[in-house]
């Protein structure tokens, strides 16, 4: 017979806000890493000797010598000293070290729950602990994308592993939620599943963003609301839109992403007015919150695109997207919860 102890919950609802935060930290880890064109610096897998970073100098020369063989150092890093890779490293060997320490992490303590609680009762902690692993998976699927003929690593796989961090990030905020047993009482609820909607075009925006950093397609047309002299870019047009190829196109990334956001904030518009207009006053204050992380968010954006993705800024924009995605994942909860 499997425990159903209170103080097993608690260590449970425990657990999971530190992984959330773990989680949290390597997704803005893996952006400044982004930002800071550091994450080719590891050219191997290195599932397990990667763990302790180089000491002696010959370690650090060893590293530095894979390093020069690519792309990435012989066309755009060639004067690049030791020192100077040694930031680069860093950055890349901290993300891959929070994603060790959060696969260490989510396994040993679900194996204790597991035992406590059934494997019944843990097979949605037990699916992000897979969705764990593939992550793993899909950041060096994402690497070896820049090791050879290229100078970056693919947008696209960039963006999978991204999307990603968000789902796992997401799931253990959901199962947080219903640790804590936040929920509305009341059979009224917002129609048209429109919280599950607005929740998809963000995820569809964060896929968008993520194909910007990969092309660095925020360090053109830095203006804002046109993009130069129009309203759609003019190196393109609009006929290019509907190509498949406008998914490598940076000035047609950019026009997506910008256009995503007013979808975003018209969803969210019309989710208010549902609200208001048929008075579900238990929503107000998740509307509210919901409100400020997009207008931030839409705010850090703008700021983002006129100074040319500069990287606080930039960083800044994907930490409030963290904070939106929360709050988009908590009302969908809590109409889930009054249906």
């Amino acid at each position: 017979m499997y425990l159903n102890d209170k103080n097993i919950d608690k260590q449970l609802y425990y657990w999971l806000i530190t992984m959330f935060a773990l989680v949290t930290c390597i997704i803005i880890v893996g952006g400044l890493t982004r930002l800071t064109d550091s994450g080719l610096s590891i050219t191997e897998w290195e599932l397990f000797r990667g763990f302790i970073p180089p000491i002696s100098n010959s370690e650090w020369e060893s590293y530095f010598s894979l390093y020069k063989q690519i792309p990435e150092y012989k066309l755009q890093n060639f004067n690049m000293n030791l020192t100077e890779f040694k930031i680069i490293f860093w950055w890349e060997w901290i993300h891959r070290f929070l994603g060790r320490l959060i696969g260490i992490c989510f396994f040993i303590p679900l194996i204790y729950f597991a035992f406590k609680k059934g494997i019944n009762e843990t097979k949605s902690l037990i699916f992000i602990f897979l969705l764990i692993c593939f992550q793993g998976f899909l950041g060096w699927f994402m690497v070896k994308s820049g090791l050879i003929n290229r100078v970056d690593v693919s947008h696209f796989r960039l963006s999978m592993h991204l999307t990603t961090a968000f789902v796992i990030l997401s799931l253990i905020l959901w199962q947080i939620l219903k640790c804590n047993h936040f929920f509305i009482n009341g059979t009224h609820f917002i129609k048209y599943n429109l919280p599950l909607i607005f929740l998809l075009i963000i995820f569809l925006q964060i896929i968008f963003g993520a194909f910007v950093s990969g092309m660095d397609a925020g360090k053109i047309y830095n203006t804002w609301p046109l993009m130069g002299n129009s309203y759609f870019p003019d190196d393109n047009i609009f006929f290019n839109l509907f190509k498949i190829n406008a998914l490598s196109d940076p000035s047609l990334v950019q026009f997506i992403h910008r256009n995503l956001a007013y979808v975003v904030l018209f969803v969210f518009i019309l989710i208010s007015f549902f609200v208001i207009t048929e008075k579900l006053s238990k929503f107000y204050n998740i509307l509210k919150l919901l409100g400020l992380a997009l207008l931030i968010q839409i705010f850090l954006g703008i700021l983002t695109v006129l100074n040319g993705a500069q990287m606080l800024l930039a960083s800044m924009h994907q930490i409030s997207s963290i904070i939106l995605i929360s709050f988009s994942i908590y009302l969908l909860f809590i109409n889930k919860k009054t249906n």
